[in-house]
């Protein structure tokens, strides 16, 4: 009984190991759309020619090894089958071919002066142009014009390997196909010009183009259109003489072609009336269509790979749009962020400013606590080491580590414990608010260290009694690790000098759970602490805005908090973060159609917190991408100093908001790492957020490990665990 006993408790290890190797699904989802818009994007890049593209064009060669019959003969090269024949247009017939296209704007033109004219065409495609454009090389095949491969991308194939000039033939038939649901014999290279331009380097690739079946056609009458030389000389170089037929070469793309759809517009009646007939290719040779339609599978690949196309242009232009709002907005948040926080400053620093009669009456402070036997020694031995009055009241949810016991164990006057089932944090903050002697609650977590000042700094506001809460300075306490630095750059610059800019705009969107207070009149008309959402911080901040209250922010009420040091950790806390504030917005969303205070909130806080706080971060990894893409592919240049530019602003508003905090520059230092590395976390958190919000699922509290590490700088703890020894810091095998 015993052995099987044990075999299942190891094969059930085995089978929870192997769960736990798995991706897991809020990694999982995000990377799929991550990996999903890169492919858009690199799809959209090779078909714009900015990946892959291959501009070198090859200098003229010797003539050797190509046969005479072929410098001397016509522009049609056949050489499938092993043949080595060319072919010319009989007398009196043109062959009128337009390369490069199908372009947007002068295709449809010169298509339109084709049809006036009862002339048909050969249009020489590039696959880059028609899978942008599938619906115009739909138009020439509908209106009786022919269409032939140019290649995808442009390249001179004569420095292209067969790999890849079967790829690209295939890539630009798979264009034509998924466009007009035809297959073409007709071949054109990029930079051809007559048969006698014809070297060793070009014939190869003309040899091996028949072998994949392929005519392959050039000129031997060139406009030279492409240099815009005016519609008479345009004119006069397509003209053949004494009544010979050719196969004329213009252009629909690649730059502005009104010159060419001007001269078609004249050349096409005057040659009409001189006897000349303007045919497809296969027409004027009198040979069968050189278009087979495609049916079936490859059909469907075809137009697969055109909705795809499509859909990286749709998407791309999408992410371009972002990236714009993106850029408004950190610009604006910013500029917002440093003019409002000067001002903050200016205002509460100046001489003789005060928020009305000092508050010297005692305060409460509740400290709800779960688990938290390493943190609460430190926690409460700073509040009763305060310069302000205080009744402390330690909530223990249900802890199972003794937590109570120990804040009992100490012995300290003004203490008082009180247990309740486990019920979460709000829930406590409401037993603790329901045993508070005093009109003044400050409340703070239970890994948090209060500076003696704290408390009396932390009240002073509610000497304006249009003050219902106060929001205080958070700072991270164990900084010195890398993770650490970054969230002490995060706190000063991102939270608390936002804060300085929503006090002054009078939207605070959060009083931080680790250290804020608020008036028990003032809790008790928005009905205490909401189980609403999973940020009770933010929702009750959110209530009492709507109730008509200031709510201020207090520079000088510094708390030191633990901060997550592990990536698992802060996923967790962040996540929850997320997702509560994204629930305290939708829950409050009915003040934007409200008046008076609360309608003020709903439409000024409101947007104010969804753009920066949601919308913003969730469009940031634009930028990213972005950046990427263009370090890859380019421009690399312009796009590393783009970001240096970005990064350089970013750096200005921390050093700005670390002056504003009197904290040392020295941790500015992981600032570039911070944007490369740290905020791709808090990227995929706010994502995972939004995917749990749209899917409808619900999100649970997260205990997470404490260390008990932290004391504010100065403070009078005694008990300070060595980071070294703690047990939470070692490996578990």
């Amino acid at each position: 009984m015993v052995f099987r006993t044990r075999r299942h408790g190891a094969a059930s290890e085995a089978r929870d190991g192997f769960r736990r190797r798995r991706l897991p699904m809020r990694l999982l989802l995000p990377l799929l759309l991550l990996v999903a818009l890169v492919a858009m994007l690199m799809l959209r890049g090779y078909v714009h020619s900015e990946i892959l593209a291959d501009h070198r064009i090859r200098p003229e060669a010797a003539t050797d090894k190509v046969p005479e019959k072929i410098l001397d003969g016509g522009p049609v090269i056949d050489t499938r089958s092993g043949r080595t024949s060319s072919l010319s247009v009989p007398d009196h017939r043109l062959v009128l071919t337009f390369d490069d296209g199908p372009d947007p704007t002068w295709t449809p033109k010169v298509l339109d002066v084709l049809k006036k004219h009862h002339a048909h065409a050969v249009f020489f495609v590039t696959g880059t142009m028609t899978s942008r454009y599938p619906e115009l090389v739909k138009r020439m095949v509908d209106e009786g014009h022919e269409v032939g491969l140019h290649t995808f991308n442009h390249p001179d194939l004569s420095y292209q390997s067969k790999k890849r000039i079967d790829w690209e033939l295939s890539t630009n038939q798979l264009a034509i196909t998924g466009a007009a649901g035809i297959r073409t014999s007709l071949f054109r290279p990029p930079y051809s010009s007559f048969a006698d331009a014809m070297d060793d380097k070009s014939w190869p690739v003309t040899e091996y183009i028949g072998t994949r079946g392929y005519i392959t056609v050039v000129n031997n009458t060139d406009s030279e259109d492409w240099k815009k030389p005016g519609v008479d000389e345009i004119i006069r170089r397509a003209t053949p003489h004494g009544g010979k037929g050719a196969i004329v070469l213009m252009h629909d793309s690649g730059g502005d072609r009104h010159q060419t759809v001007q001269a078609l517009d004249r050349f096409l009646p005057t040659l009409q009336q001189r006897g000349y007939t303007f045919d497809n290719l296969t027409e004027a040779l009198n040979a069968p269509s050189a278009s087979t339609e495609v049916t079936g599978l490859d059909l469907w690949k075809g137009k697969a790979w055109v909705f795809l196309v499509s859909a990286s242009d749709g998407i791309t232009g999408v992410m371009v749009v972002g990236l714009a709002v993106i850029g408004v907005l950190v610009i604006s948040r910013f500029a917002l962020m440093l003019v409002l926080s000067a001002v903050h400053a200016r205002r509460v620093r100046r001489k003789g400013f005060g928020w009305g009669p000092p508050v010297t009456e005692p305060v409460t402070v509740l400290v709800p606590a779960y688990n938290e036997a390493k943190c609460i020694e430190n926690t409460v031995r700073s509040l009763m080491s305060g310069e302000h009055p205080v009744e402390v009241i330690v909530v223990d949810d249900g802890s199972t580590d003794g937590t109570a016991r120990i804040v009992e164990s100490l012995g300290l006057p003004g203490v008082r414990v009180v247990r309740q089932l486990n019920a979460g944090k709000p829930a406590a903050l409401n037993r603790g608010l329901a045993n508070a002697s005093h009109d003044l609650i400050v409340m703070m977590d239970g890994d948090t260290v209060f500076e003696p000042s704290t408390v009396r700094e932390l009240v002073q506001p509610f000497g304006d009694p249009r003050v219902g809460a106060v929001a205080g300075n958070a700072k991270v306490g164990n900084r010195s690790s890398l993770i650490g630095s970054w969230q002490h750059i995060e706190y000063v610059m991102g939270f608390n000098l936002d804060r300085r800019m929503y006090d002054i705009l009078r939207c605070m969107p959060t009083i931080p759970g680790a250290v804020g207070a608020f008036r028990r009149s003032a809790l008790e008309r928005v009905g205490g602490m909401s189980e609403d959402t999973l940020a009770e911080d933010t929702d009750i901040t959110m209530a009492l805005h709507r109730d008509g209250w200031r709510v201020v922010y207090a520079e000088k009420a510094r708390a030191w908090t633990e901060a997550p040091e592990s990536v698992q950790q802060l996923w967790s806390q962040r996540y929850r973060w997320s997702y509560g504030t994204m629930q305290a917005i939708w829950k409050h969303r009915r003040a934007v159609l409200e008046r008076g205070p609360s309608g003020r909130f709903g439409r000024v806080g409101l947007p104010f917190v969804s753009l920066f706080m949601v919308v913003a971060p969730l469009l940031a990894p634009l930028i990213d991408v972005f950046l990427l893409y263009g370090v890859v592919f380019g421009p690399t240049q312009k796009t590393i100093v783009a970001w240096l530019g970005v990064l350089a602003v970013q750096a200005v508003c921390a050093a700005y908001a670390f002056r504003l905090d009197k904290e040392r520059m020295n941790h500015l230092i992981s600032l570039p790492l911070q944007q490369i590395l740290y905020r791709q976390l808090m990227y995929v958190v706010l994502l995972q957020s939004w995917i749990t919000a749209l899917t409808g699922g619900r999100l649970r509290w997260q205990k997470l490990r404490r260390t008990g590490v932290v004391e504010a700088p100065g403070g009078p703890v005694p008990t300070q665990r060595d980071r070294r020894s703690s047990s939470d810091r070692r490996p578990v095998a």
